[in-house]
This record gives C-alpha cells, structure tokens and sequence, in this order.
C-alpha cells in the first residue's frame, strides 16, 4: 500500500500542529525515549507531529486488510507486554548497527540512516544491511500482531519533486525487502516524505545527513482495533 506526501500532510496537518515529538535518552533506561513539547517555539531537531497520527491509510481500512489476511490482534491487557518483549528483541538484534529503536507508549519506531541503508542518490538497500534487516523481519514475523508503517524522507538538496519520488522509492526498497523476507505484506504500508519532515538542520551535512532516513513504525493491532471494524 503506497502512498504520497499529500496523503501525509492531509492525515498529519493536525497533530503537527499540537506536538512535537524529541528523541531523549532515559536517564535512568538508557533507553531511547519521546518527549513531548508544545509545537510553539520548538525548533529544528524534533521528530515531526507525524509519528503521533493515524496509521498510513486509515486504521479501520488497514485492520481490514489484516482481518482479511487471517492475522489477530492483541488483547488489551496483554499489549504492554507484547511490545516489551518486541522492543527488546528489537533492541539486540540492532545493536551497534547504526539503527535507533525508540519507544513511544505502545508504539516503537526503527530509524535507519541513510549512511547504512542506502548508497548516496540510491534506493537499492545496501548489501551490508540486509543482515540486520533479516534481523528486524524475523521478530516482525515472531509478532504478527502489529501494523507495520514505512516512512520515507530525505534531505532538502536537489528539487523538492526529487526528494518526494526518491523518499517513496526508499520506503517501498525496504517494505519490499521485509516482505521478501515473509512479513505478511498486508500489515505493512509506505508513505515517502520528501524533505518535509527533517529531523536535524538542513544547513550543514551533519544534519543531511541525519534527514537522510527511513523510519519503520510498529504500532500494535488491538482488539478494539478488530472490533471497530466487525
């Protein structure tokens, strides 16, 4: 399921618009974190109001096509747990890669950089990456009961058409990749973002660099999720 920024600015204008979400480490964890702050006067350096919105498509119309493809969902006490216990799977199979996994109350989030997924101006994933991806997409196959959002986005050099077309092609490279790796194709969708949600400044190649990305989501499919839809 592919969609464009249009879609993305349509479903995400809103949340944008009250939160911002930084990536902070727990003092106490170690461990990645969101912390959230008011949209006013926040800077450059948030991840974007986006990762706080719906699912890509609608979520009714992506638990159907769940329900369809014969996947359940998760009851909803034991949600925390299942994704705890993802998380750090997660967690062990990517470290020391490059990969950043952060938690997000239910929701977990993989960021891959561009410097280890894909050459400079290519969106075929990069050879050396495919280990840890083969990582990811077996714990994604260990816990079925997840919707999986691959979002694409780049830096802001070149046009902005550019950017859109090649932050889409990245996204799909890798739900491509996850699905020829056995990842049920029906839990996962792709949404390119071109260079309008960086992470870091634009004005030096640190912060390129770091824009220069794909983000897969894992939120959890609840029975409510399932239940909304019956």
């Amino acid at each position: 399921m592919k969609f464009t920024r249009s879609h993305a600015l349509i479903a995400t204008a809103s949340a944008a618009a009250l939160t911002l979400s930084a990536c902070v480490t727990n003092p106490n964890t170690g461990q990645k974190e969101f912390a959230y702050r008011s949209a006013i006067g926040a800077g450059v350096g948030a991840l974007g109001g986006y990762l706080l919105g719906d699912l890509v498509g609608g979520r009714n119309d992506r638990t159907a096509k769940i329900i369809g493809a014969g996947l359940g969902a998760v009851a909803g006490g034991g949600v925390g747990y299942y994704m705890d216990r993802q998380e750090q799977k997660l967690r062990e199979q990517t470290a020391g890669t490059g990969v950043d996994v952060i938690r997000d109350g239910d929701n977990l989030v993989l960021d891959l950089p561009s410097s280890i997924t894909f050459a400079v101006d290519s969106s075929n994933v990069d050879a050396q990456f495919r280990n840890t991806l083969d990582q990811v997409a077996t714990t994604l196959n260990e816990y079925p009961n997840t919707y999986i959002d691959v979002l694409g986005h780049t830096d802001s050099t070149g046009t902005d058409q550019y950017n859109q077309a090649l932050s889409e092609r990245r996204a799909s490279a890798v739900a491509n990749y996850l699905s020829s790796r056995g990842v049920n194709s029906a839990r996962m969708a792709t949404l390119g973002y071109g260079e309008s949600q960086p992470k870091a400044s634009n004005a030096t190649e640190e912060g390129r660099a770091a824009n220069r990305r794909v983000e897969i989501r894992i939120t959890p499919v609840t029975q409510q999720d399932v239940n909304a839809v019956r």
